[in-house]
């Protein structure tokens, strides 16, 4: 009963680490490349099509990673596969 609880407690460590370290790594990604591009966009204008479209792709890119990391958190919330090794 003991090591349930450890690796329960520890999977709940391991969640919080996963989502907290997710969003902060997306959030400082993303407020960097859209400062590069409002700098770029400031210094020749005629290239903001092209360079907003890079932005829209890597902004999805960014994001989707963030996404499944929370998909995997959840996956261990709910469905823990080191569970199943204890019984």
């Amino acid at each position: 009963m003991e090591s349930l609880a450890m690796i329960q407690a520890y999977t709940g460590i391991g969640i919080g680490l996963i989502i907290g370290l997710g969003a902060a790594g997306a959030c400082i990604g993303i407020g960097i490349m859209c400062a590069s591009f409002l700098e770029g966009a400031a210094r020749q204008p005629e290239m903001i099509p092209a360079l907003q479209a890079k932005v829209f792709l890597l902004l999805g890119l960014i994001d989707a990673s963030f996404i499944i990391g929370v998909g995997l958190a959840m996956m261990f919330a709910f469905a823990n596969p080191l569970l199943s090794v204890i019984k």
